[in-house]
Order: C-alpha cells, then structure tokens, then sequence
C-alpha cells in the first residue's frame, strides 16, 4: 500500500497514440486555450477600464470571466505537454493542485452564478431599492462570498484524498480527478466519499436552488409587469440561463462517465464528454454575454472601428 503523499507521479490512462496527429490535436488545443484567453481576457480589459460598467452585474461578469481564465489555465497547459508526451504521466504534487483548480473552478463557477441571478432578482423585482441594496460593501461580500468558501471546500476535499493510501497510480482521464483518485485507494473511502456529498450540496445543490428561487420570483415579475420590464428580464437574464444550462450540462457529462460504467462507448466520446464543462464554457461565456449584453457589444464595436 502507497500514501499518495509518497507517490511520485500518476499516469493518465485515457491518452492513446495518435501518431502524428498529435501535432494537429496539439494544434487545435492551442487555438482553443488562445482564443479563451483572449476572449475572456478582452472582456475583463473592457469592463475593468470603463466607468460606465463599473456597476454590480459587470462586476460580477467580470468574476465569472476571471474564473474562465482560472479554469482554462488549471487544464490546458498540462494537456497539451500531455499530448505531444509518449508517456502520459504528471508528479503527484502537479496532479493534485490541477485537482484542486478544477474542482475550485467549478464550485466557484456555480456560486457566481447564483449571485449574479441573485443581483438580477433585486434589479428585476426590487428596482427601486436596488441602489441602497446593492452597495459597494455588499458588492465586494458577494465577490469574497463567491471564491472563499469554495476555497476552503476544495482545500478539504484535496487533504482527504492526498491522505488516502493507493494501491496504484492509473487515472483513466486526460486530467487529474479526485474521484478518479479515490478509486485508487486501498484504504477506507467512507470519509471522502461522504464529504463529496457534503461539498457537492453545498457548492451545486444550493446555488442551483437559489437560482430556481430568484428566477421564480422574475418570472412573477415578467408575468405581472410591463412589456419594458419583460424586455429588461429577457435581455439581461437569458444569457445566464443559457450559461447555467451549458455548464449543468456539461457537469452532468462529466458525472456520468465518472461514475458509471461506459467502456462501451468510444473513447474519444469518454474524453469529449469529460472535457466539456472545462473547454467549452469558457468559450461559451464570453460569446453569450458580448452578444446579448447591448453595453459589451457597443463597446466592443467601437474597439473595432477605432482600429479599423
């Protein structure tokens, strides 16, 4: 029996070789992490440096687009020394912290969020109190609100695991994953196994309801009030459903090859179907709100004109 604290390293199992055509899936991934980073980046940029978005629900995008980055950079780099590698392996320290920022990247994707339903709520059903109730002080509790105590929630979730012993070392994914770890171990799995669920109500279970919640109550609003306020609901609030179901949906697919048995299905679907939450919400989040958000879009067109 193996401490993981005395592994060296892990092997990634779900890697194949692909001959050469591992420089064109090379390829395409750095085309894929560039374009994130560039999109989410940009985003930041505009709302950071323009006073006229310096208003609760940008800052609040602002978080989300800073967590795509944070996400992305927790997977990408290492996948890609992974694919042009003959032998797919990763030191236990690396494995773990990639662990650490892919769980913490999703627990704090799905607090954002709720908050940002949060804020919609009281700008859609509470217009007018909106400004005494949406302070500087509270905005700023919100923020810490969304990245600390998932913080905290993964840092337990990693102790546990890296205090577990293993009797081997084969992850079958193309990234590290806790729940892949712990099907390693030879030791006793109830403590982790429970906690799981503990942090899985808590960082899913609990912002999801506060969004059913919130979005009950605009829905009322919509329903009860004038076509401007029904306009106002739809041009704000349709961007971050389309986001919570993309990455539901994406969390979903990660769950179900993880927990059940799908060596039936192909490979590649296996791999597509772990990766999407992390590939394509990041992609997904930035096209959505620089679209629909009318204040984004202005700007970003004036951008292009000016360099044009």
């Amino acid at each position: 029996m193996l401490n993981s604290t005395q592994l060296s390293y892990f092997t990634f199992g779900a890697y194949f070789d692909t001959g050469h055509l591992k420089y064109l899936f090379f390829t395409i991934v750095v085309f894929l992490y560039t374009l994130t980073i560039c999109a989410n980046l940009l985003l930041v940029i505009i709302i950071c440096m323009n006073r006229s978005l310096h208003e609760p629900m940008y800052l609040f995008l602002c978080s989300l687009f800073v967590n795509e980055l944070y996400g992305s950079t927790g997977l990408f780099p290492l996948m890609l020394v992974q694919i042009l590698s003959d032998i797919h392996t990763v030191s236990a320290p690396l494995c773990f912290l990639q662990v650490f920022s892919v769980y913490h990247y999703g627990s704090v994707e799905f607090t954002n969020l709720a908050i940002m339903s949060y804020d919609r709520y009281l700008a859609i059903c509470c217009p007018l109190q909106y400004n005494t109730l949406m302070t500087s002080n509270k905005i700023a509790m919100l923020i810490a609100l969304i990245w600390l105590p998932p913080f905290f929630t993964v840092v337990v979730t990693v102790s546990l695991s890296n205090s577990l012993q293993l009797c081997g070392i084969n992850i079958n994914k193309v990234y590290c994953d806790n729940h892949s770890i712990i099907k390693l171990a030879c030791s006793d799995t109830t403590v982790n196994n429970v906690y799981e669920y503990i942090a899985a109500s808590c960082t899913v279970f609990c912002p999801v309801s506060l969004i059913f919640y919130t979005y009950t109550k605009i829905l009322k609003v919509c329903f009860s009030g004038s076509k401007q306020t029904r306009q106002k609901a739809v041009s704000t609030c349709s961007p971050h459903l389309a986001s919570l179901l993309n990455f539901s949906f994406g969390v979903c697919f990660e769950v179900l090859q993880s927990r059940f048995n799908m060596n039936t299905m192909p490979n590649i679907v296996r791999i597509f179907l772990s990766l999407y939450f992390l590939t394509c919400q990041p992609l997904f989040n930035p096209v959505m709100y620089g679209l629909n958000l009318s204040k984004i879009r202005n700007i970003c067109k004036s951008l292009i004109s000016c360099e044009m």
